[in-house]
């Protein structure tokens, strides 16, 4: 479960049980914390932690851990890393005029990854790669030819 900055009021200070409590973790997580270099009041017992210093902690935290793919990668789950597509193919999905699917295979682990996409921006996303774009499957709703396969009057 991720921790969310925003539970935490700034001008309010905490102690280890509270912070616990507020962001569902256990104490001895809020402890690690500390030993990591959450900065805390003083070193009296019981243990105080201002609530924009607890904040601004899990913000940079949660910043630090993020990894944003780079032009010509997609972010391969298996990896846990950006990667670049197999032999630089990538498969365009068209869901809608305006977006769709990419789907590539890991040039390391050979997983299949998928992004989500503007096509708009397709270009800026995947210099330099052989892209393939499909089209949207047909709904059944704008066929103009009905389906022959019917067996309506027959007994």
């Amino acid at each position: 479960m991720r921790t969310d900055p925003r539970r935490v009021r700034i001008n309010r200070p905490y102690s280890v049980e509270e912070a616990a409590r507020t962001l569902g973790k256990h104490k001895q997580t809020v402890r690690n914390w500390i030993k990591d270099g959450l900065p805390t009041v003083d070193q009296s017992r019981p243990t105080m932690i201002h609530g924009h210093e607890l904040r601004s902690y899990l913000e940079r935290k949660r910043k630090a851990a993020k990894r944003p793919c780079q032009p010509g990668t997609l972010y391969c789950l298996k990896c846990n890393l950006p990667r670049k597509p197999a032999l630089g193919m990538v498969e365009v999905n068209r869901d809608t005029v305006t977006t769709g699917n990419l789907k590539a295979l890991c040039e390391a682990c050979g997983t299949v990854m998928h992004r989500r996409i503007r096509l708009a921006a397709i270009l800026d996303i995947l210099p330099n790669l052989a892209v393939e774009i499909r089209e949207a499957r047909a709904s059944l709703v704008g066929n103009a030819k009905p389906s022959l396969n019917c067996n309506f009057g027959k007994v």
